[in-house]
């Protein structure tokens, strides 16, 4: 076991430990990596790349449906789903290996196995509990990510109750499913397997679906769904799970009432912890606060000389996130003078159908942080592409400070609105006024022309509504 030195130590390779190592590299530091399991981490190989393959499939799926509609006919349409999840896997596996690839490319040293702090400066990492490495830097990363929570007697066994990873790979389709939980993981895969054809029901402990977007948006939702034929429980919470032999009946306690609902399969969709354990954080400065590493906006912890990112650190729990807080934080390191990493800048995208994006502050927030605000918005129904595509169902609403015309909140529902969103973040990140935006000319026939639209509305001019 040698000892070896390095600028810079990143324990943990997925989009924000890869990304960071990568930037740090270009730099000209010295880097390494340590990586337990698979590079990419958990959104390359089990989360944001799978999970979209499977969501393509179910869009496929739903919309050799409805051929009817475009002029088609077809006969015995069918899936094997088989096929679907061995795509689904094939796409992780193509971009994981091209992370590898990457990083060789950049010099950077992979070390398979645990790594944690072990002194100032140092890294121990272990693979089986056997000592790999000991390595040293001036500068550690941690990027150790998340896991899904687990709720206390409702706790996931990969047959009966799911995570999201014996989500992504079923060997046969649930006739009726019942998730837990209506945040960005829990939708999607209720969408996914309604639009592949199970009967899908949402308990959500909240008042609404999605909700940490703005209300109109989770309104808005939530009709979009059910009447694809989701059944949605708000403000309803899980007090109870029965395994059968080849299903599970959930009480479920709603408005002072309980009710059994039996299922093939549950999905557990409550949350992340983040993977704080065995990290060698007991003697240092590093503070953890609900299980996530607390950072400023450079990424350091207390402790001089190591720093968190990604999901460790908590919310939004992003993989875009992750990678721009690498890059932020090596750049400081580096003496490059980043802009502070600024969260409410950080686009949100949930690839349900219809889909969800957003940026910035809900309605509801810019009221309650003390801003007077104006708000547009412009359904799909009034955008000729969207009616020729046949997506009609979407809308864009903006938030605006009425006394500077400040970009306030972005929020966004319908097809391709992931696609778009990025528009708005710009704009915010570029601090555009209203008068900027109106003057921007956006191409037509495009969805993007809703956009245009609402910041028109906001003041009082739109055109085509």
């Amino acid at each position: 076991m040698a000892d070896q030195s390095f600028d810079v130590v990143v324990v943990g390779g997925g989009p924000g430990g890869y990304v960071a190592a990568i930037r740090a590299a270009q730099l000209g530091l010295k880097t390494a990596v340590v990586e337990r399991e698979h590079l990419g981490g958990i959104c390359l190989n089990w989360g944001c790349i799978p999970t979209k393959a499977l969501l393509r499939s179910s869009e496929i799926n739903h919309l050799l449906h409805h051929l009817d509609e475009f002029g088609f006919a077809a006969d015995n349409v069918r899936f094997d789903l088989a096929k679907v999840v061995r795509r689904s896997r094939g796409v992780a596996k193509q971009l994981a290996t091209g992370v590898g690839f990457l990083l060789k490319k950049n010099k950077v040293a992979v070390f398979d196995g645990a790594g944690k702090l072990a002194g100032k400066g140092t890294v121990a990492v272990e693979k089986d509990g056997k000592p790999v490495a000991k390595l040293t830097a001036k500068h550690i990363i941690l990027a150790t990510g998340a896991r899904a929570r687990q709720l206390p007697g409702i706790e996931a066994d990969g047959k009966l109750i799911w995570t999201y990873k014996e989500a992504m790979v079923p060997t046969a389709m649930p006739k009726t499913l019942l998730v837990i939980g209506s945040g960005a993981i829990g939708i999607e895969f209720a969408s996914f397997y309604l639009n592949m054809g199970a009967a899908v029901t949402v308990v959500e402990v909240m008042d609404r679906v999605l909700p940490v977007e703005d209300e109109e948006i989770s309104v808005f939702a939530r009709k979009a769904f059910e009447k694809q034929g989701m059944k949605i429980l708000t403000g309803a919470a899980v007090k109870g799970v029965k395994k059968g032999a080849d299903s599970v009946t959930v009480t479920v306690e709603s408005g002072g009432k309980s009710q059994d609902i039996t299922v093939d399969r549950v999905i557990s969709a409550v949350g992340i912890v983040g993977n704080v354990e065995g990290l060698g954080l007991e003697g240092t400065g590093v503070k953890v606060d609900r299980t996530h590493v607390v950072i400023d906006e450079f990424c350091r912890t207390g402790e001089p000389g190591v720093y968190a990112i990604g999901d460790l650190c908590g919310a939004p729990w992003l993989a875009h996130k992750a990678s721009h807080e690498g890059v932020v934080c090596i750049e400081a390191i580096a003496g490059l003078h980043p802009h502070p990493i600024d969260w409410t800048n950080i686009p949100g995208c949930t690839y349900c159908r219809p889909q969800v994006a957003s940026v910035g502050l809900t309605e509801a927030k810019a009221k309650a942080t003390g801003h007077e605000v104006n708000v547009g918005h412009f359904p799909f129904i009034g955008n000729g592409k969207a009616i020729a595509l046949g997506e009609p169902d979407g809308m864009v609403k903006v938030v605006f400070d009425a006394k500077t015309g400040e970009l306030l909140g972005a929020h966004m529902i319908g097809a391709e609105v992931t696609e778009m969103i990025q528009g708005y973040a710009v704009a915010r990140t570029l601090e555009t006024t209203e008068a900027d935006l109106m003057h921007t000319v956006f191409p037509h026939p495009t969805v993007s022309e809703t956009m245009h639209e609402a910041v028109l509305d906001a003041y009082g001019r739109a055109i085509h509504f």
